[in-house]
């Protein structure tokens, strides 16, 4: 018990650069709190002892504003950083190593008994304030979930779930389309891939400028190996460009 509480602590201690010191983690931290008094919980609910569970379910809502239902299996290592409104429920797994911030809720979507209708979170995952994962769905070893997002299917090991309904970011063909995007001045971040006709329209004029660019490196480079230039070419001129048509397409076709 000692022991796990120890690791615990130094996992806080590892992961907020505002803990100061191992007693102000124990005596100020509710997330820890909460923890401590759901193993408890936990350990009389494996024996049946369902409203024991219960009541120390709702002591600890109480004292930290975390409600964490006493059938939820929480793996060593996990961080609840701030908490107030974290909501976990019953058929919920958390694996090691997992960050969970305020607002978060592992929910379920169906009403049937003994169902697994939570979600399971593999190891290391972090899920941003005020993120909504809903169902009995798999989120991937590595993963994040970004704030406000509303998870209602699996995410992959490794991937980043953003928005509502949350979309599962391709890094490489995202980080194309975002440099794209800055040169036309404004940010792509919010731009999803299948949502109302003006983030499609957005979305078209990002792929075209792309499109635009790469035919106007072709033309450079096909004057510049004709000798067209005649020793004039610009030093500004765009002979290479840096998206990759096939992706973009990809992202498109989704």
């Amino acid at each position: 018990m000692f022991a796990r509480l120890n690791h615990d602590i130094d996992c806080i201690l590892s992961r907020d650069p505002a803990a100061k010191s191992r007693w102000e983690v124990l005596t100020c931290y509710p997330g820890l709190h909460a923890l401590v008094l759901h193993r408890l919980a936990h350990w009389a609910w494996r024996r049946q002892w369902f409203w024991v569970g219960r009541f120390v379910s709702n002591i600890s809502r109480f004292l930290t504003g975390i409600e964490i239902h006493p059938g939820a299996q929480i793996a060593a290592g996990v961080f609840i950083d701030h908490g107030m409104g974290v909501v976990i429920g019953e058929t919920a797994v958390v694996g090691e190593g997992c960050t969970i911030y305020q607002g978060v809720t592992l929910g379920g979507t169906s009403l049937h008994k003994g169902a697994k209708r939570h979600p399971t979170l593999g190891k290391n995952v972090v899920v941003g304030a005020g993120a909504q994962v809903l169902g009995g769905y798999e989120v991937g070893d590595n993963a994040k979930i970004g704030s406000n997002a509303v998870v209602t299917k699996p995410v992959p090991a490794g991937a980043t779930a953003v928005g509502n309904p949350a979309r599962i970011i391709e890094q490489a063909a995202d980080a194309q389309r975002e440099a794209a995007a800055s040169r036309m001045g404004f940010s792509a971040y919010g731009v999803t891939q299948s949502d109302d006709p003006l983030s499609l329209a957005i979305r078209g004029l990002i792929d075209h400028a792309a499109s635009q660019e790469h035919q106007i490196a072709l033309l450079w480079q096909a004057l510049e190996k004709a000798n067209a230039t005649d020793g004039m070419l610009p030093p500004d001129a765009a002979k290479t460009e840096h998206f990759e048509a096939e992706k973009l397409n990809k992202l498109i076709d989704e």
